[in-house]
């Protein structure tokens, strides 16, 4: 900010193993979404290490953390962030075209993804003829389609009502229990009880791990 640093993040040290589901939580500025943002690849830290799969993922160039991006992340926003124009199994394939997939793949990776959650029957629909709740599984969908390590959620039910929110959450669960790991940031408590795993941030600084203990003794 103009001449001063301001530090967001302060020595955090974070373990998340496979097939986890785990809720970040934070008031504003505690520093969940740069979290977010450094797991996603979207940021890349100062400082320190970052270790996905196996691989030191906070030194390398733009090119291949786009890479990264694309194979190894599955990303869901509270804003959905549909293409209107395409329908949802064109919404869904777009990491596909990314990845140089042919098209027979794209379609049938895509249904295989709408399937998933509750919509190959509305693959030809455009966001417009779709309910937020819907438009939201879409997004979801998209953010499967390429079998990503980790699946990243951004308040995903921030625009959604509560009935909504439920049915959404359902899904989470469901594709956490198929193998996936899920990371979802939220300042609900309500939708941080359907993770296993609750970390709470504040100030920059892990300041609660519910269930640390646990989850080092199993590994």
């Amino acid at each position: 900010m103009g001449s001063n640093s301001l530090e967001v993040l302060k020595g955090i040290s974070l373990d998340i193993f496979k097939n986890e589901y785990v809720a970040l939580m934070g008031p504003s500025g505690s520093g969940k979404s740069t979290l977010m943002n450094i797991l996603g690849c979207l940021d890349t830290p100062t400082s320190g290490i970052y270790i996905l799969n196996g691989s030191d993922v906070s030194k390398m160039a733009d090119d291949d953390l786009a890479e990264v991006r694309n194979k190894e992340i599955g990303f869901v926003f509270q804003q959905f962030n549909l293409l209107p124009r395409l329908t949802a199994a064109e919404n869904v394939a777009l990491p596909l075209v990314y990845a140089g997939a042919g098209r027979k793949e794209r379609t049938e990776r895509a249904m295989e993804a709408l399937q998933k959650v509750g919509l190959a029957d509305r693959s030809h629909h455009k966001p417009n003829e779709m309910s937020g709740g819907q438009i939201q599984r879409v997004a979801i969908a998209r953010a499967l389609v390429n079998n990503p390590s980790i699946l990243l959620a951004d308040e995903p039910t921030g625009n959604l009502d509560s009935k909504t929110s439920a049915e959404v959450m359902e899904i989470f669960g469901k594709i956490q229990a198929a193998g996936n790991t899920v990371v979802l940031v939220t300042h609900e408590e309500d939708i941080a009880a359907y993770a296993k795993r609750v970390v709470r941030l504040r100030d920059g600084l892990i300041e609660s791990d519910n269930t640390k203990q646990a989850v080092v003794a199993l590994h």
